[in-house]
């Protein structure tokens, strides 16, 4: 029962006069024998267990409860706002946003779980459409300069008559050659740091890693964009460019889904991570938009303008990420699977008159410790490689980004050789590649859902794809009408599985039973599998460069 000095001074005095008048209409005993004194004490009790009605004090008493238990819920929303603001883990930006809005908020953990979603959605995307513009510029950087009249005091070379106009050193026959090795030269980067950046991120700081990160990107993006102005022509620089790139790049995938599995745990998130990927397409859509802006007239902006993009939600990400719902005063999500806390202790409780009765059993506190002790430490890469179904899916997506990947790097060049369109055309005409794929992931996602077979989704629309491919190799040549649905069908196809892998199934695995609630194993999981199917991107070009 809480202390009399809890109760409002108005309160007190009254609850005084109570008493003394108590203590006033009770009989003294001048000098009662044992016997007495007993049956006096028994009488006592029996009227303070068994009152033959509610008095006025105890109606009194229990609004007094009442009032004290309402003072006490905003007093503790009010330390926790307090705490919350004051943690160095939560971010200056954050801090804002919680005096502004969040007080009046009464489902924190939702709000917080969409304000995750939503952030991370725009941090990726500006990852995938800083990737895009390459594949975009390719047209200019060798192009068929047939028709077109030279600058005066221009000298031709006789043998370079037809792509005097291209980009030195890709105005050779090679250039295809060139490309490829462009490409490769990225995407290995990427893949090798993937397996570095998983692993480094679970014991860093996960909002500063993920910020020099896309910083990082940025900058690298930008100074591939820079050798147009910087009159650049070694084929050297734009190898160390891609390398640094992809590098960096390489720290975006498993910060970001590390970030949505601590918030979301293991829960049925294929709906959910079916509509947060289609970030990679719409990125990839953003990112030809804006390279098509450019491509024709000066081509480096087209990639200065993404690569500042990013930069500047780098700084963002710094802001406003929270790694955590812990950060914010709020519990952790069931990494587990049977709709636990992991760690929390079996509690049944009660309360009367402000008492909770807590029972918890030695094996839970047993269990509590055990978990305690794992639940921050980072997993190996020999460990993380033995969970059930990470090699497995490792492999589908290996296959399955050579051949995203491949559409992502040669599509609008692919477009342009088959429909004879300009190069803003086929840039616009790959988008329609990517709006398929979000329709893909989000489908992927809700069959998967109902039926919780991951595996059986991804085998058959990895098995519908083929002959979708098949097709937009025969008719993308019968025109822009023909082309468009083959797009869309064969995006749906690819980037649906693509998209379920590299999300749902990558957090499922790395919050795997096996692991005993260690949410910190998600990054290096998610890092396994996609960099090894990044080692498919890698490989996907090098295979088209032959065909």
């Amino acid at each position: 029962m809480k202390s009399l000095l809890q109760i409002p001074r108005r309160s007190r005095a009254k609850f005084s006069d109570y008493v003394q008048d108590h203590r006033t209409s009770t009989p003294r005993l001048s000098s009662p024998d044992s016997d007495e004194m007993e049956s006096y004490s028994s009488q006592q009790r029996i009227a303070s267990v068994e009152p033959d009605e509610p008095s006025e004090t105890t109606t009194f008493l229990a609004s007094e409860r009442r009032h004290t238990s309402r003072s006490k819920d905003r007093r503790r929303m009010n330390n926790l706002i307090a705490t919350t603001t004051g943690n160095r883990n939560v971010p200056v930006g954050v801090r804002i946003v919680q005096r502004l809005c969040i007080p009046n908020v009464v489902n924190r953990m939702m709000w917080y779980r969409v304000y995750i979603l939503v952030l991370t959605f725009f941090l990726y995307a500006v990852y995938h459409m800083s990737r895009r513009p390459l594949s975009v510029v390719k047209n200019v950087l060798h192009q068929n300069c047939t028709g077109l009249l030279p600058p005066p005091g221009t000298t031709i070379d006789p043998a370079r008559n037809k792509t005097w106009c291209s980009w030195k050193p890709f105005e050779q026959d090679n250039s295809q050659e060139l490309f490829a090795g462009l490409d490769f030269t990225y995407w290995l980067a990427y893949a090798v740091g993937m397996f570095f950046t998983g692993h480094i991120a679970e014991r860093t700081n996960l909002r500063n890693f993920l910020s020099i990160g896309m910083i990082g990107a940025g900058l690298w993006t930008i100074c591939f964009g820079m050798a147009f102005f910087w009159d650049i022509h070694s084929f050297s620089y734009f190898v160390a460019v891609q390398v640094f790139g992809g590098v960096f790049q390489s720290t975006g995938w498993p910060s970001v889904v590390t970030l949505v599995g601590n918030w979301f745990g293991k829960k049925r998130l294929g709906l959910i991570f079916g509509i947060w990927n289609s970030h990679t397409s719409v990125g990839n859509i953003l990112g030809a938009l804006l390279a098509g802006t450019w491509v024709n007239s000066q081509w480096g902006y087209s990639f200065i303008v993404p690569g500042g993009i990013i930069c500047v939600m780098g700084v963002v990400s710094y802001l406003f990420v929270i790694v955590r719902p812990e950060d914010v005063g709020l519990d952790p999500p069931d990494h587990v699977g049977d709709g636990v806390t992991p760690g929390a202790p079996s509690i049944e409780s009660s309360e009367e008159y402000g008492r909770v009765n807590s029972i918890s059993s030695s094996s839970s506190m047993a269990s509590k410790a055990l978990t305690d002790a794992d639940e921050d430490k980072p997993i190996s890469l020999f460990r993380a490689i033995r969970i059930p179904g990470v090699i497995e899916f490792s492999l589908c997506l290996f296959f399955a980004k050579a051949v995203s990947y491949t559409f992502l790097l040669w599509l609008p060049r692919f477009i342009q050789d088959t429909s004879n369109v300009q190069n803003d055309v086929a840039a616009d005409l790959s988008a329609i590649f990517d709006a398929g794929g979000i329709v893909g992931g989000i489908l992927a996602g809700v069959i998967s859902d109902s039926t919780g077979g991951s595996a059986t989704v991804c085998g058959g629309m990895f098995v519908l794809a083929a002959p979708s491919l098949y097709l937009l190799f025969l008719y993308a040549g019968s025109g822009i009408k023909a082309l468009i649905p083959l797009l869309l069908v064969s995006g749906l196809l690819i980037n649906g599985p693509y998209a379920l892998i590299t999300t749902a199934v990558s957090t499922d695995l790395g919050t795997h039973p096996s692991l005993t609630g260690n949410s910190k194993a998600l990054a290096t999981v998610t890092a396994i599998i996609d960099g090894t199917g990044s080692m498919g991107a890698a490989f996907g070009p090098m295979v088209k460069r032959n065909i």
